[in-house]
C-alpha cells in the first residue's frame, strides 16, 4: 500500500488531548507549520501562512507526548499524511490529518533532556496442551483431530 510519509517543522498548537481507550492510549494536538522566507528588498525574515495540522499517536508515543509535549513547542512530526473533507453547516470543509510514527523536539531551536521510558517485562504464558491419560500413550495428529471435526459437523 502507497502512503505519504511527510515530515513537518513547526510548533505545538494546542495541548496534548490523551484518551485511554480498549486498544490502548490515543493522543492528539494541532501543529502549527509557518514557512519564513527572506525578502531581499525589506532585508528582513517574512513569515508565510500557517498551515494547521491534527496530529494523531496511539499506544506508547500518545503517552510520551502527552507527558513531554507543551503548547508553543517547537517540533518535528514524521508521519502519514491523511486528507479528509467533511460537510459542516452546509460546507464541505478539508481537514489534513497527521498519523505520527515519530515525534521530537526541534533541537536546532532549543535543547531536551531524553529519558527513557521503563517498560513492563512481558509476560511469558505457555498454552498448555490437553492430554489425557488415554492420549499419552498415543498423541493425536492433526489429520486425525480434523477427521473427527468434521464427524461432528
Amino acid at each position: 500500500m502507497n502512503e505519504t510519509l511527510v515530515t513537518l517543522v513547526g510548533n505545538a498548537a494546542t495541548a496534548v488531548d490523551f484518551r485511554e481507550t480498549a486498544t490502548g492510549g490515543m493522543a492528539r494536538f494541532r501543529f502549527a507549520v509557518t514557512p519564513r522566507r527572506w525578502d531581499r528588498e525589506k532585508q528582513l525574515w517574512a513569515d508565510g501562512r500557517t498551515s494547521f495540522y491534527t496530529v494523531w499517536s496511539r499506544r506508547t508515543l500518545a503517552a510520551n507526548l502527552a507527558g513531554s509535549v507543551s503548547v508553543g513547542e517547537p517540533l518535528v512530526v514524521h508521519g502519514r499524511l491523511k486528507v479528509r473533507e467533511e460537510e459542516q453547516a452546509g460546507q464541505r470543509q478539508t481537514f489534513v490529518d497527521v498519523e505520527a510514527v515519530a515525534v521530537g523536539h526541534d533541537l536546532s531551536r532549543g535543547t531536551a533532556a531524553f529519558r527513557r521510558t521503563a517498560r513492563a517485562e512481558p509476560v511469558l504464558t505457555e498454552r498448555p496442551e490437553r492430554i489425557t491419560d488415554g492420549d499419552a500413550d498415543h498423541p493425536r495428529t492433526d489429520r486425525e483431530h480434523v477427521g473427527e471435526m468434521a464427524a461432528v459437523s
